[in-house]
């Protein structure tokens, strides 16, 4: 059990409304880590998907045997490194004689385990091993078209399930604009059979058409594999119904708010016209003007008023008295 501490300092408090969840989520960031036991094709593996995802994932070099998605218990440290390092996806490589070169794929929610899907790596292909023009090489952190071929993707719950973790692991940030001229690359997902998946990555190469739309073909860049599901795990009815909440609401305008290019953000004020000789509003008198109930000072004022009260009184005596000695 992790102790929460109370953030003391504003600085900290900013920074974990950050990494709380929200109606509208940021980019995902993936952690790839691996077992206690790997082996060369598993490693080449998590290295070129780090490769894909390098502007926003994190890797850990160290060998984790804590770490066991699918046992009671086994999940702890990925929770933990999942929140230590804000990651909500993550890929985990492990090889054993029972499950060789075995890759679990998951994502998270509130760092808490949401879903989990295993597959086996078979006929990899590694990013080096391709031979091509290296002009036509994909930009890192550029946005890729995402093809699923196959009628499982639509049938078989497992390849759905797969098809939605994939889907959250390549996509990168959902923008609402893009630019065509930097698609430059292609996720191929096909569905071979029930439980078999080949993904591969190829390069975009735009040629003359005659037309407006230019012809595109496709060049294998890699890295290439052959995904084989062997264990899934769906998240429950009230965690699932909790994690898809959507804004249904649009969020509230400032009124009379505007935004200038010299001065930035600029405001209106109304103020209401002071009624300072309407006895509605304002029922207390303090010499011969109206002041409201709740104006600070009013004792003071008080007292002076009746100060000068008595010294206008003390003078008009004075002057009486005056004039009865000349008389």
């Amino acid at each position: 059990m992790l102790r929460v501490k109370t953030p003391q300092k504003a600085r900290a408090r900013r920074e974990l409304e950050k990494r709380a969840p929200k109606l509208i989520e940021t980019g995902k960031k993936t952690l790839i880590l691996h077992g206690m036991r790997t082996s060369a094709v598993l490693n080449a593996v998590l290295s070129d998907i780090y490769h894909l995802k390098k502007e926003s994932s994190v890797k850990f070099s160290r060998r984790n045997k804590d770490v066991c998605p699918f046992e009671n218990g086994g999940e702890t440290s990925l929770e933990f490194f999942s929140h230590q390092t804000d990651c909500s996806l993550f890929v985990y490589g492990s090889h054993t004689k029972k499950r060789p070169n075995n890759l679990v794929l998951g994502r998270t929610y509130d760092h808490h385990i949401y879903d989990l899907i295993e597959v086996g790596v078979e006929n990899y292909k590694r990013m080096d091993s391709f031979s091509y023009d290296k002009k036509l090489s994909p930009h890192v952190g550029s946005k890729p078209f995402i093809c699923f071929i196959g009628e499982g993707f639509e049938s078989v719950q497992e390849l759905k399930h797969l098809k939605e973790v994939l889907l959250d692991l390549l996509r990168g940030e959902v923008v609402e604009k893009l630019n065509l001229a930097g698609l430059d690359r292609v996720y191929l997902c096909t569905a071979i059979s029930a439980n078999k998946v080949i993904l591969t990555q190829c390069a975009l190469r735009l040629k003359k058409s005659g037309t407006v739309v230019p012809r595109t073909e496709l060049v294998e860049v890699g890295p290439s594999m052959d995904l084989v599901v062997r264990r899934h795990r769906l998240p429950n009815d009230g965690l699932r119904k909790e994690a898809m909440r959507v804004v249904r609401d649009q969020p509230k305008k400032d009124k009379n708010i505007q935004q200038d290019t010299l001065r930035g953000k600029v405001g209106k004020i109304n103020i209401p016209d002071q009624k300072v000789d309407d006895t509605k509003y304002f029922h207390t008198k303090v010499g011969d003007s109206y002041v409201p109930h709740k104006t600070k000072g009013i004792k003071r004022e008080r007292r002076e008023a009746k100060t000068r009260k008595e010294e206008k009184e003390g003078d008009e005596n004075a002057s009486k008295r005056q004039k009865e000695d000349t008389e």
